[in-house]
């Protein structure tokens, strides 16, 4: 299994320096990674480092906790999209999932799809599966699965816990085949991201990319 077409190369942390992004666009072409994603302020030149090659540009909406107004997310999605983003990793409100607040999470999603749909970007909602129970991740697959969006993502990787086996079944048992999954958060060595592979992720985000690829295990330095 080549596991470098499944892996988003990705540095979110807020001390992240232009140079982090040279680097993390550099590997990314070099391993013929899926995708890179940066923070929303280094789009550009994520987008211009990697032109010329299959990697795609993704970025974060409403990160680390998605309790921004929609509002506000549309306008960071329209500003991603202005500067040159493929993807849209968007943060669902966890709050409205713990009060379950469904309408709410079912209206802020058909607020955001057809910014998406008509400009022929990808979106991966986040869901922050480690805080949730499994009746509210179920319903989540439901609301998302209905809104149709491309991806469901495990989670933000700063959260208590990142991604699971576990998580990605249950995610599977309950979207639509046409939803796929992206598992992040903790990812470190290539035995893990293979398990998540086989439960089911077709995406794994993750800044050991490089580690992960040679079989070794790596640090996981920003997401």
């Amino acid at each position: 299994m080549k596991l470098n077409q499944y892996i988003d190369h990705t540095i979110l942390k807020p001390t992240t320096l232009l140079a982090d992004i040279e680097k993390l666009c550099s590997e990314a072409i070099s391993y013929q990674f899926a995708a890179v994603c940066v923070p929303p302020n280094f789009v550009k030149q994520a987008k211009a480092l990697t032109q010329g090659s299959n990697v795609k540009v993704a970025t974060v909406i409403g990160f680390p906790f998605g309790y921004s107004a929609v509002e506000a997310k549309i306008a960071e999605i329209v500003l991603a999209i202005v500067d040159g983003a493929d993807e849209l990793d968007v943060v669902c409100n966890i709050s409205a999932i713990k009060n379950k607040d469904y309408i709410y999470l079912a209206n802020e999603i058909n607020h955001i799809m057809p910014i998406i749909r008509s400009k022929h970007k990808v979106i991966k909602v986040i869901i922050e599966s480690g805080v949730l129970t499994d009746e509210e991740i179920i319903a989540c697959c439901d609301i998302y699965g209905a809104a149709g969006i491309d991806y469901l993502k495990t989670s933000t990787g700063y959260a208590e816990k990142g991604a699971s086996v576990y998580a990605v079944q249950l995610f599977k048992l309950h979207l639509p085949q046409q939803v796929q999954i992206k598992a992040a958060g903790g990812i470190r060595d290539y035995a893990f991201a293979r398990e998540l592979v086989d439960a089911g992720a077709t995406r794994l985000g993750c800044s050991a990319g490089v580690g992960i690829v040679a079989g070794t295990p790596a640090g996981d330095t920003g997401y």
